[in-house]
């Protein structure tokens, strides 16, 4: 049977680089990027999944008033399984970023480029590799007439790009009866280039902006005010030594091992030299091990915010711009047993467990108490100019979920 779906699956690739093409087509870009959204991309799938699968294709929107249609689409392909209460889902993203500096690319990034084995473009692997690939892994069952043992669910969000504010985390909202309790999800949006690593876990997100408010004089007196910028230069040294202080302790399966705080933005104060600032703004990305709850992170912050406080004469408020609890999923769950069995029979493959400080949309599967892996055989050309998608690998994951499709335990 694998030789055969193998076989279906490589006779398959014109029809996946079509699709990779149709989907490139349709920039599907945030708002808070300057786009217009996922609307006329998602028409397109779903022209498209209608026209040439036997799959249940419905939609899900959520109001977004800031796009053309009002609403924010998120789309499901469902191939019925001989158990109609659970299923096998395949969680992939409509959305991409924008292309960035045109000068960087060879080519146009919204118009397919295929070339030595190669499918050049915005979104080609981030995320339409996982998103094709799914595809044609659940076509090949139903050309070779085989029913699943579970529901085969493909999910195509909104807005995993910036938040998911419009994708799973509405749908967990608003949809809350769309997913079972014995379901599982697959969410091919990362990896690695030779297809060992499963991503299990994830460190829990957490976006901060600090406003230090002072008083403002002249840089000749600056006896009278308050050096906003100051306090600010201290509060960031306290908060990268205190809270690395505060959660030292590391978890081999994540790289770096250790909790991260990075202040990154900084915000200009005042335009000329001779003036003390009266009001200082800055942001800290935090990537903590999930054994640390961010409620306790966020009462350290403001420990020593105080400090600074009382030292400077100060004012420091916070803004949460990001908060993110994650969970892991457990190294023994069927599924990380299943998917490692379909690499080594597969592939020849073993898979190796790890975790990640980026946040996918797995985390907010996992809050849930879902297991969910985070699984695909990429380039990692994510993000960057001239993005493209290696056709074999495409095809090569396919087959992988084709085969996890067919367990009658996940």
């Amino acid at each position: 049977m694998q030789e055969t779906l193998k076989n279906w699956l490589n006779g398959a690739v014109p029809h996946m680089v079509e699709l990779q093409k149709l989907l490139t087509a349709h920039p599907a870009i945030a708002p808070e990027s300057g786009g217009s959204g996922e609307g006329r991309k998602a028409d397109a799938l779903v022209g498209w999944l209608r026209a040439h699968t036997p799959f249940i294709v419905e939609t899900f929107p959520v109001k977004d008033e800031r796009v053309p249609e009002g609403v924010r689409p998120n789309v499901l392909a469902t191939l019925p399984g001989k158990d109609r209460s659970r299923a096998f889902w395949v969680l992939t993203h409509l959305d991409v970023v924008p292309p960035g500096d045109l000068s960087q690319w060879n080519t146009d990034p919204f118009a397919l480029l295929e070339k030595e084995g190669r499918l050049y473009g915005r979104g080609t692997e981030d995320n339409q590799q996982g998103m094709v690939s799914s595809i044609f892994a659940a076509l090949a069952l139903t050309e070779q007439n085989l029913i699943p043992p579970m529901d085969v669910k493909l999910l195509f969000v909104a807005d995993e790009e910036v938040g998911s504010t419009y994708g799973i985390k509405a749908l967990l909202k608003e949809y809350p009866n769309l997913f079972g309790r014995a379901d599982s999800f697959l969410v091919p949006d990362g990896g690695s280039p030779d297809g060992s690593i499963i991503e299990i876990a994830e460190k829990s997100l957490l976006w901060v902006k600090f406003i230090v408010e002072g008083k403002q004089v002249h840089a000749s007196l600056p006896h009278l005010g308050k050096n906003a910028f100051l306090a600010g230069c201290d509060l960031v040294l306290r908060l990268a030594k205190g809270l690395s202080t505060r959660y030292p302790e590391k978890d081999p399966i994540f790289d770096p091992p250790l909790s991260t705080f990075s202040p990154t933005k900084k915000e200009a104060n005042v335009p000329n030299v001779n003036t003390i600032p009266g009001i200082d703004i800055f942001y800290f990305d935090c990537r903590v091990l999930p054994r640390y709850p961010l409620d306790d992170v966020l009462i350290t912050m403001d420990s020593l915010a105080r400090e600074i406080e009382k030292e400077y004469g100060v004012t420091v408020k916070r803004e949460i711009l990001q908060k993110n609890e994650s969970a892991a999923t457990p190294s023994s769950s069927t599924l990380v047993k299943n998917l490692k069995t379909v690499l080594r029979e597969v592939r020849g493959i073993e898979g190796k467990e790890v975790g990640i400080g980026g946040n996918t949309v797995g985390v907010f599967l996992r809050q849930k108490g879902w297991d969910t892996v985070v699984w695909s055989t990429i380039e990692e050309r994510a993000h960057m100019p001239n993005e493209y998608c290696v056709i074999d690998n495409m095809v090569k994951d396919a087959l992988v979920m084709a085969q996890l499709m067919l367990f009658t335990d996940l």
